[in-house]
């Protein structure tokens, strides 16, 4: 059973920092990119960030652009998400993803593979 599961979700105050990871099993994604999607109470789901199978190629939605950091990990199966410089505007629930492919996608429909999510909260 292929799972993805996220965890250092919680409540910070703004300007903190937070690092996401994502642990799966049950399948290797060494040769898949990986995502994370997140979303806001009463919006729908939108693009965070996402890296190709082999790390070499990032992409940021624009808003969280020089504060985020996505990263993995093939060989511990995990996904990073370290997020600096915390707004009010990223409280939301964050979903790590598996693609279908091993070059980025910011679309949703190219992840197959979806976790549960964590709740970031980010207080003033």
């Amino acid at each position: 059973q292929v799972q993805l599961v996220e965890s250092g979700g919680g409540l910070v105050q703004a300007g903190g920092s937070l690092r996401l990871s994502c642990a799966t099993s049950g399948r290797t994604f060494s040769r898949n990119a990986m995502g994370w999607f997140r979303q806001a109470p009463g919006k729908e789901r939108e693009f965070v960030s996402t890296i190709s199978a082999g790390g070499g190629s990032i992409v940021y939605t624009e808003s969280v652009k020089g504060r985020f950091i996505i990263s993995r990990d093939n060989g511990k199966n995990t996904v990073y998400l370290q997020m600096n410089s915390l707004k009010l505007e990223d409280t939301a629930v964050y979903y790590c993803a598996g693609a279908t492919r091993p070059d980025t996608t910011t679309q949703a429909m190219g992840y197959a593979y979806w976790g549960q999510g964590t709740q970031v909260t980010v207080s003033s």
